[in-house]
């Protein structure tokens, strides 16, 4: 038993694509902003500290940058989304040109040297691995050369403005240091947020999914319920006429046929109607039946589903009646179809319920979780398996974490708490304690504490009384 993958999400925008999100309007508004501290930092040195710097150079390469905005802004919309290659063309041609005023007022002597920093940070940040490997590694080569290759920054009366070698050095060090330490962290901590972003994406369309079954059937078993009287009117209405038109056959073979079709849309809407009826009866379920409809899609799938009742302190025939909720419901299958999928021949759900507590278990006798998984079981995309036996064992699985994700966080949601453990583990594991032998596999366990669910006595309970039409 292992991490369960969802079903293809058609739509969902994963982590590298992000880049293509950033507007081409955003790039020129910056661009223009560096373009006037550029200026601004040229006519300071030169007004205000009376350095001699080459300006004809450094403004003919302040206009090459201010040009491209223009021409970007007359060939392309401003609403423009830039591909991630345009991106990378674009942080690579701010960098050059930074580097280029930089050669052009000192090298690292300037202290402006520092913002070589931004183009690696924005590319680690909104970009894949490999442009921000490659901005990277240009920012590195082109600090390193600027270290013994640059023009020298000179005052007014001709003295040249240079650190001692310690310093300079140190001064690459920094840098260097800089540039390989914030863009792994940029890249790492957004690579998360953005696998986060994509897997809760994902759970928000397995809950809305499961909702709307939900729902649908609802509607459908309250359109049977509340169409039963009227069709048994027709049908009994129909049967009379039958009997009083033996004497006419073609009026005779009307009724017959009134009283056929009545059958058959009771027929229709009694098979449309099996997941349950829109009514405050409906809205909460025993905590047994709410596994077996959890546990009905893999029921036929060639492994035993053993449910059981475990009441405890003195609880006995006192099953609590639990919020029928979709999240629960999506939750608990999730556990246990990837039970089912890694299960050798026996899944095991036990039902466990006190006062105060309620907690299902689901266990299996498969090889359990990979132990170096266990610190990460529950976050998403997780990386696939490499093992050939644990791919022949599942063909097609993604193994991204998303199952396990999305179950987690939908059960968490409803005010569970979600633990991992594998049946071998010590039998003082909370998870485990207990463990009939044999479930040697994974276990989960998914506890509430029982006002959350409780139907009748937790925080929400169903209200009372006569069912509520339905709002068009």
């Amino acid at each position: 038993m292992t991490e369960t993958s969802p079903g293809p999400m058609d739509g969902l925008m994963h982590g590298q694509e992000r880049s293509h999100w950033i507007r081409l309007r955003t790039q020129i508004l910056l661009r223009w902003t560096a373009i006037f501290g550029q200026l601004s930092a040229l006519w300071v040195a030169q007004s205000v500290f009376g350095l001699q710097i080459h300006a004809l150079p450094c403004y003919l390469a302040i206009g090459v940058s201010a040009l491209s905005n223009i021409i970007a802004l007359f060939i392309f919309p401003m609403n423009k989304r830039l591909s991630e290659p345009q991106n990378h063309l674009m942080l690579v041609f701010d960098l050059l040109q930074l580097a280029f005023l930089l050669f052009m007022t000192g090298g690292l002597n300037n202290p402006f040297a520092l913002l070589l920093l931004g183009p690696v940070t924005i590319s680690a940040s909104v970009m894949g691995l490999w442009s921000t490997m490659v901005i990277g590694t240009l920012a590195i080569l082109l600090v390193t050369l600027l270290m013994p290759y640059h023009l020298p920054l000179m005052t007014a009366s001709g003295l040249v403005v240079a650190m001692p070698d310690l310093f300079l050095f140190g001064n690459w060090a920094a840098i260097v240091i800089a540039i390989l330490f914030i863009g792994v962290y940029s890249y790492r901590i957004n690579a998360e947020i953005r696998s986060m972003s994509d897997a809760l994406v994902a759970t928000q369309m397995a809950l809305a999914r499961e909702q709307k079954l939900t729902d649908l059937g609802g509607v459908v078993a309250a359109a049977a319920h509340e169409l039963g009287t009227p069709l048994a009117t027709i049908k009994l209405a129909s049967a009379e006429l039958i009997d009083e038109l033996d004497d006419q056959p073609d009026l005779r073979a009307d009724a017959s046929l009134i009283r056929d079709q009545a059958d058959r849309c009771r027929d229709i809407l009694r098979s449309m109607g099996r997941a349950g009826k829109d009514d405050l009866h409906m809205r909460q379920t025993p905590v047994a039946a709410l596994i077996d409809e959890a546990a009905e899609p893999h029921m036929d799938r060639g492994k035993r589903i053993h449910i059981s009742e475990h009441p405890q302190d003195g609880t006995v025939g006192e099953q609590p009646s639990v919020l029928r909720k979709p999240e629960i419901i999506h939750g608990l299958r999730n556990l246990i179809q990837n039970a089912v999928d890694f299960a050798t021949a026996n899944v095991w759900v036990e039902i466990h319920w006190t006062k105060d507590q309620l907690w299902v278990r689901i266990s299996d006798d498969g090889t359990g979780f990979s132990s170096h998984l266990h610190g990460r079981l529950g976050d998403p995309f997780m990386r696939r398996r490499s093992s050939e036996s644990e791919r022949s064992q599942r063909p097609g699985y993604e193994g991204m974490g998303l199952g396990l994700f999305i179950a987690k966080t939908l059960l968490e949601r409803s005010g569970a708490r979600v633990s991992f453990a594998n049946g071998k583990d010590s039998g003082e594991n909370a998870v485990t304690k207990d463990l009939p032998s044999g479930q040697s596999g994974a276990v989960v366990l998914v506890k509430w504490p029982r006002a959350k669910v409780d139907a009748v006595t937790g925080d929400t309970p169903v209200p009372k009384g006569e069912n509520r039409p339905l709002q068009a």
